[in-house]
């Protein structure tokens, strides 16, 4: 089995090119924080991930250096002969889905909600996009161009039919 899920922040804006079938592939690197001690110094692993098609455009689009993304894919090693003659390794990791855990434009503005996602479906189309008002993972009510809630909507994270806890409130029980 060759699987890998990560969260981590863009170490840069996607860079996005086209095959000659007008197929987009977006390649990104991810910094993901190692797991240390409190008397250590923080460390980062750097990964490069590679997403295809529509997916790859959608990562263009909404995410920018500093966003915080999760992939699931898989680990791909290759290697290539540099100008000086020695073989280089990589491994990436290819994206299978791409969720984006904080979302917006590229300015950094709220497009309406938290955790908008988009994944390949079964159909090979994509499980949800910001504003497309739809149930299930990801759903943002209120999401799209205007990006705010209406006063009625839920707030961000709160499921329909639940309500928040006041601040105050003593009859939580943890």
């Amino acid at each position: 089995m060759n699987q890998v899920i990560l969260i981590g922040r863009l170490t840069r804006d996607p860079e996005v090119r086209y095959t000659g079938d007008q197929m987009a592939i977006a390649t990104f690197t991810l910094a993901i924080d190692r797991p240390v001690r409190q008397d250590r110094e923080k460390q980062a692993d750097f990964l490069r991930v590679t997403v295809f098609g529509r997916q790859a455009e959608v990562c263009e689009k909404y995410l920018s250096k500093g966003r915080m993304a999760a992939v699931q894919g898989r680990l791909q090693t290759g290697s290539y002969k540099n100008r000086e003659g020695v073989t280089v390794y990589t491994t990436d990791v290819v994206a299978d889905r791409v969720e984006f855990i904080d979302w917006g434009d590229k300015q950094g503005r709220q497009q309406g909600g938290s955790g908008g996602g988009f994944g390949r479906g079964p159909e090979g189309g994509f499980d949800h996009a910001p504003g497309r008002a739809q149930g299930g993972p990801g759903y943002m009510p209120g999401g799209g161009a205007g990006g705010g809630f209406e006063q009625n909507d839920a707030p961000p994270g709160i499921p329909e039919g639940f309500t928040a806890l006041d601040d105050g409130d003593d009859d939580i029980p943890f």
